[in-house]
This record gives structure tokens, sequence and C-alpha cells, in this order.
């Protein structure tokens, strides 16, 4: 890419930075919320590039500097040394501008946001249950790892240990963004504890990571929904039978329901609930968007297709694959214990290099 060009398109990126920098601070707009949180997203957003025109420019300019002591110094020492500067200087640039065409790549708006973790045993009966547990335990310790916070929205316990199905909110800093390549369907290939005969059986379990909705993203009216109050069930205690705190939400234009039953308190249920129906419901449109990338890169899986199967977990063989770009890693239990930031950094990287020949920014 020529280098006027990259540095026209960094010029706009850092006079938008400029002016969103204005406009959140003027009073009309911070009484805006609404607004006022966009724009600090999207400024957010743009400081990286911002801080990369400079460098970029910084750099430009320090190579004109030393080109020029080159055609006019006599001095052989001091040419000598402008020319190391130079080699020195040139040896940034390509690193450089790839680093800036990846920034220059429109974000997706959703990155940025909190996650539902949905996580559901699929073929395999009992096992694939357990299966769902592991998967949990792994997800529960990389979101530890990275200091994310975890809520169990909604939980169905296996028979025989796992679970039929876990919900969670993941709430930190670019949780989507990051959690979006776990969604399809993941394998597991090993002996269960019940087999007798030392059969490796294969199992499954389904992964959905949805973007949760901000409080401006969807307006539901009261009026459609249906709000039934029920005794919870499960882990939670003596009391957590005792009382109608458990609530389930239908919307009824779209049949959506949903369940939550965590807490001891009716209210906390409820706005737990609220939070996730209007996730559900942000997702109807987001899934349109997901459908159609989906269908032009592989890093990412729509998550209607529930039969994309994305990773296999082979125990005795102790290695972990993905599907989406055939990476094998023999690391089975530190995958399984939450060691899985490679395979989502080889997805972004993988993800990136498809973005960029659809942009045609690497022409």
């Amino acid at each position: 890419m020529a280098e006027n060009l990259i540095l026209n398109k960094l010029a706009g990126v850092k006079s938008r930075f400029e002016e969103v920098g204005r406009l959140i601070t003027e009073p009309d707009v911070m009484a805006d919320m609404e607004r006022y949180v966009k724009l600090n997203k999207e400024y957010k957003a743009l400081n990286p590039v911002a801080a990369a025109y400079e460098r970029y420019r910084n750099l430009l300019s320090n190579i004109a500097d030393a080109k020029r002591i080159l055609a006019e110094e006599k001095d052989p020492e001091m040419r000598e040394m402008a020319k190391g500067e130079l080699d020195e200087l040139v040896d940034q640039v390509d690193p450089l501008e790839e680093e800036i065409k990846i920034l220059l790549l429109p974000a997706d708006p959703e990155d940025d946001k909190n996650a539902v973790l949905e996580i559901r045993a699929g073929t395999g009966g009992d096992e694939a249950s357990i299966f769902a547990g592991d998967l949990y335990r792994m997800y529960t310790k990389f979101c530890e790892a990275k200091g994310w916070k975890m809520e169990v929205s909604n939980i169905a316990e296996g028979t025989v240990g796992g679970y039929k199905e876990i919900i969670l909110n993941v709430k930190g800093n670019g949780v989507y963004g990051i959690l979006k390549y776990e969604s399809g369907v993941h394998r597991v290939q090993r002996v269960p504890q019940t087999e007798t005969q030392g059969r490796v059986h294969t199992s499954a379990a389904t992964v959905a990571v949805l973007p949760e909705a901000d409080e401006f993203d969807v307006e539901i009216r009261n009026e459609d929904v249906k709000r039934d109050e029920y005794c919870s069930s499960g882990p939670g205690g003596q009391s957590v039978n005792t009382t109608y705190s458990a609530i389930r939400l239908t919307h009824i234009p779209t049949g959506i329901v949903v369940t939550c039953q965590d807490q001891k308190s009716k209210l906390k249920n409820l706005d737990k609930a609220m939070a996730e129906l209007r996730t559900r419901l942000y997702n109807l449109e987001y899934q349109k968007y997901l459908d159609d990338i989906s269908s032009k890169r592989k890093t990412m899986v729509s998550s209607g297709d529930r039969s994309a199967k994305i990773r296999t977990y082979n125990y005795p063989q102790g290695r972990v694959t993905d599907h989406r770009i055939n990476l094998t890693m023999y690391n089975l239990q530190g995958v399984i214990n939450g060691d899985i930031q490679e395979f989502i950094d080889k997805l972004q990287m993988a993800e990136n290099a498809e973005r960029l020949k659809e942009s045609g920014l690497n022409s």
C-alpha cells in the first residue's frame, strides 16, 4: 500500500478522533446519555489509530531526514551513522504498516460488549453433560485469568454430573470480541467413566456466545412481556425451593422465553431475566449479520448453525484440533484447564487476514 494512501486514511481518522474529543466535552452531549456513551466508545476505539498516525508520521519524517543527510553530508563518519539509522528506520516501516492495516479495518461494534455464554450438552447422553461441565470449568478458568466476572443465570444439571445446560453472563473488557470464536460444536473423544471395556466414545456440547445488549440497544414494552413467578429448583440453600423468587419471561411477539433462578431475590432475578431477554431480542437482528459473515469467513460460525463442528478434544492422543484453521495442539490438559488464548490469537489472525483481503487494504 502506498504511503500517501495510509497517511490519508490515518489523517481522516485523526480528524474524527479530535472532533469526537471536542464533542464529548460539550454540555448538550453530556446531557444526552445515550449519545455521550456512544461517542465515548468511539473515542476509545479511535485512540489507538490516532496514536499509530503519530508514530507513522514521525517514522516517515525521520526517514526523510536521514535521506537528506545522506544526500548532503560529506563527512564519511556522519554518512555512515545516517545510513545505519536509515536502515534501522526502514526496517520498521513494513511491521508498522501491517499493524496500521489491521487498525484501519472497521471494528465490530459488538466486540467491546459483555457476553452471554451458553453451554448445552449435545449427542452422547450422560457423557455429553459431563463434557459440558468440563467446558464450563475451562471457560471459568479462562475468564478468571482475564479478570472477568461470571454470573450463572440458568442451570440444568446432568443426571451423573456436569450440565445439560448452563447459561452465564460474562462481564469485562472486550469479552464478546474474544469469546465469540468459541461459538459452535465442541467434540470430545475419550473413554467415559461408565465404559467397562475401555472403548473411546465421541460426545458433543454446543457453545453459543451472544453480545449482551446495552440498555439503549433494545426497547421492550411492558405489554409485550408475560411474567411468571415460580419456586426455584436446584442448588442454592434451604430457602431456594420455598419462595417464588424464580422468574420466567415470555416475549409475546417473538415467543422468546428466558428464566432466571440463581438469586434469592425476585427483583434481582427479574433484572437479570430482563437483561437476557433484551440480549436475545437484540441478537435476532445481529444474527442476520452473523449469518452473512460466517458464509464468508471460516473463523466465524453462525450461531444459527448448531451443527458446525469447530473443535475436537481427543483424550487418548492428548490433542486438541480447531477445524476452522486446521490447528492442532498437543496440550489437552492445559487447554481444558483454561489455556485457550493461543487458539483465539490464531483465529483472530486468520480472521484479520480474511478481512484484509475483503477490504482491499493489501492491494
